[in-house]
């Protein structure tokens, strides 16, 4: 299991690594470098909007691969979009700035980010399943949160490099080209990564499906069709953890360096603090799910960013480093409480021939409701010189409708949904025996 977990962890913190340095380059360079004839903020706005196209396509990705996972196998998915999503990024390091191609270069940002997020939008359902497949039923959220810790170890890398880069280089420099070496960077990461997957085996759960002819023939169809309901709730849970996420590491970044004069240094050294730390919570709160159940953790952590939205954006607005640092920590641990166990909540909320589709569908649709929207949106609601109060609105609102999601969600730990009465209305929601 360790090996299977280090896979699937290696894969999706490569992922997410590509996936988060161009977020980090929208909020510093992307704007004046491929759209100067804008404002500094609709430039701003225009570099998140590509940012934002990504989310779009991580659907579409998760039903084209979630396909391949249910009908041909979960290793397959762990390749091809490991492959595609680092080809993606590296060709991004590559695209010549608006001055020299004009139109032509914001066009290819959006195709490449479009790349980006249809590989992404596979990676987590082949990395999850992996786990979540393989492990024993009393450990099943602890293993299936070892992907989960991705996102905070891809940020980490992401942002090491640039602040690193941001920190030895001349402002001129880095807009020239230091933006573009953690881009090419993805190469080496995404080689890296394929050569840790290359011997992982096919999951127990879906060779017995092979062998027993039970393989879903249109999964996407079957979903849609039959649990469109558990499809919308499950996009509507996980909008809070993309909504916050994306606040802290990518909004918060372009408003402190923008409206606050905090140094662009300083502001990435308090979020990687506060993202370091949310990765390092993840399996001690994977492993209360497996106590307690998965349920009650993601209610708990819907709530916790309901009220600490306003902290979050009182605390920013000091531009003081420290109390930045806590109001971005806060947020991130209310968010990961939810986070951590969803690893294993989503795959046992769907029956295995169609767990791949399911489990990536709902969970990239959440990105869409969740983060397409948030840096934009926080970004238009932020401009101005008071306090960017509509920011917390925003966050909150999302919050307590993902609150509402998971309370009409059922509990999927295997032992505490034999001890209840299902009924015949939740029975199918449960994960079979």
């Amino acid at each position: 299991m360790l090996r299977l977990a280090t896979a699937a962890l290696a894969g999706t913190a490569i992922e997410f690594y590509d996936f988060f340095v161009y977020g980090t380059a929208a909020a510093l360079v992307l704007g004046p470098l491929f759209f100067p004839s804008f404002s500094p903020l609709a430039g701003t706005l225009a570099a998140f909007a590509t940012f934002g196209v990504g989310f779009l396509a991580r659907p579409l990705g998760s039903v084209v691969f979630g396909h391949i996972g249910d009908r041909y196998g979960r290793r397959p998915v762990l390749l091809a979009s490991l492959l595609m999503t680092g080809l993606a990024t590296v060709a991004v390091g590559f695209v010549p700035t608006y001055t020299s191609i004009g139109i032509a270069a914001p066009l290819l940002l959006l195709l490449l980010r479009f790349l980006q997020g249809l590989g992404l939008g596979g990676e987590w359902g082949g990395a999850v399943l992996l786990t979540a497949e393989h492990a024993p039923e009393g450990r099943r959220g602890l293993w299936s949160s070892f992907p989960q810790m991705g996102p905070a170890v891809g940020f980490l890398l992401a942002n090491g490099l640039m602040l690193t880069l941001s920190g030895t280089l001349s402002d001129a420099s880095f807009t020239a080209w230091g933006w573009r070496v953690p881009f090419w960077a993805a190469g080496v990461l995404a080689l890296a990564g394929l050569w840790l997957r290359r011997s992982v085996e096919e999951t127990p759960e879906f060779r017995r499906l092979a062998e027993t002819g039970r393989r879903a023939e249109a999964p996407f169809t079957e979903v849609v069709r039959r649990h469109w309901r558990l499809l919308l709730l499950t996009g509507g849970a996980m909008a809070v953890g993309y909504a916050v996420f994306y606040a802290v590491t990518t909004w918060s970044l372009a408003y402190a360096t923008t409206h606050l004069g905090v140094g662009r240094t300083v502001m990435l050294a308090c979020v990687m603090v506060a993202v370091l730390l949310m990765g390092l919570a993840t399996p001690l709160v994977a492993v209360l799910g497996d106590r307690w159940g998965r349920r009650p953790l993601c209610l708990a952590g819907s709530a916790a960013c309901a009220v600490w939205m306003f902290p979050f954006v009182a605390l920013l607005r000091t531009a003081d480093p420290v109390l930045m640092t806590v109001g971005c920590l806060g947020s991130l641990l209310g968010m990961v409480t939810m986070f951590a166990v969803v690893g294993a909540y989503l795959p046992e909320l769907y029956a295995p021939r169609i767990r791949c589709t399911g489990a990536a569908v709902g969970y990239n649709l959440g990105g869409v409701l969740g983060g397409a929207l948030t840096p934009i949106v926080a970004t238009a609601l932020a401009d101005g010189s008071g306090p960017p109060w509509g920011v917390a609105v925003y966050l909150t609102v999302i919050a307590l409708v993902s609150l509402g999601c998971f309370a009409l969600l059922p509990e999927t730990h295997p032992a505490l949904a034999r001890a209840r009465d299902t009924g015949t209305g939740a029975a199918e929601a449960a994960a079979p025996a």
